[in-house]
């Protein structure tokens, strides 16, 4: 053999070895990867998340971490966040879960905002590749009954919210409107339930077709970490984020609007999605960040990402005055 075909056959031997080196599975004890899903107004690989999944990398050092995309083009990501059916966003995200190697044993998930709820929806409906725990910030898990305000220059979300309020449970706004998918009106639920399609089959609201898959699914979960803001005003009301929703004004005796917790909605007395099992076996964890939707303090964020991320055992979680941790 010449030198020449000697040295073809050591540098395939070279890329046979390191191709099989690349394809081991991670080593023992390295952190379980993260996913990361965004919310309304941001995009997969703005600025912010992509300094956020450098953060991470630095707290657990060789996570693997993937942030969900609906579009890979940055606007029409964005665009995703308020034009879309949320069906298809679903599945769509379930098979790009599935297409990577290092989530198919699993992973542990973070939604922001309304990222949070959709994953909790990923989980309810597909979960495979499976999640252990997952953290929500100030998610609306019982939806809002108010749409957020816009900031002035942002023609997208006004043009969203405009389209939104002009009829929120009409069949268009239902299949194309994000945020109309999740509208919960406390004072026309009759017309909540019979029209909405997405959020009602998400919290199994309608007793006559309850899917019992989605209790199994989520009752999966290890931890399910349910974050509320205390002086948020974009998700309305703020408690959604623990599964809290405004009751009907003829239901309340006072001026202001009365919350029913999550312990006395029927989801959960029913345990129609599995989160009566979870708090039971003290596996929901309701944390308060002090301050505005998503104002994402350093002493808000990492002590949570810090137990909860990663793989690490449990612990105790060191707090301070601007985070308030409550397992009840």
């Amino acid at each position: 053999m010449g030198v020449a075909n000697l040295l073809i056959a050591a540098i395939a031997t070279v890329a046979c070895i390191l191709t099989q080196v690349v394809a081991l599975p991670s080593p023992l004890g390295s952190p379980r990867p993260l996913v990361i899903w965004h919310g309304m107004g941001d995009s997969y690989a703005s600025p912010g998340i992509l300094e956020f999944m450098e953060m991470i990398r630095d707290m657990h050092p060789g996570i693997f971490v993937h942030s969900v995309y609906i579009n890979e083009n940055l606007d029409e990501d964005r665009r995703a966040g308020w034009f879309g059916n949320l069906n298809e966003q679903l599945a769509n995200v379930s098979l790009q879960l599935n297409s990577i190697p290092e989530l198919e044993d699993g992973f542990d998930a973070l939604g922001f905002s309304q990222g949070g709820l959709f994953f909790r929806a990923y989980v309810e409906r597909y979960n495979s590749p499976p999640v252990h725990n997952m953290i929500a910030f100030g998610s609306p898990h019982m939806g809002v009954s108010d749409l957020p305000v816009c900031k002035p220059w942002d023609l997208l979300c006004q043009l969203a919210r405009r389209a939104t309020r002009g009829g929120v449970y009409g069949e268009w706004a239902q299949e194309n409107l994000v945020q109309a998918q999740y509208f919960r009106d406390p004072e026309q639920l009759d017309l909540y339930l019979s029209r909405n399609k997405w959020l009602t089959s998400i919290n199994n609201e309608i007793p006559d077709s309850v899917n019992t898959t989605y209790a199994k699914n989520l009752e999966s979960l290890n931890k399910l970490i349910l974050v509320l803001f205390s002086e948020d005003t974009t998700v309305v009301p703020k408690e959604s984020a623990w599964f809290g929703s405004y009751a009907p004004s003829n239901e309340s005796s006072s001026a202001d609007k009365a919350v029913i917790p999550m312990r006395l909605q029927p989801l959960y007395t029913e345990n129609r999605i599995g989160l009566k099992t979870l708090d039971q076996r003290g596996d929901i964890v309701l944390a308060t960040c002090v301050g505005e939707h998503m104002q994402l303090t350093p002493d808000c964020w990492k002590p949570l990402v810090q137990k909860y991320a990663g793989g690490k055992p449990d612990g105790d979680v060191a707090m301070d005055g601007q985070t308030v941790l409550t397992v009840q």
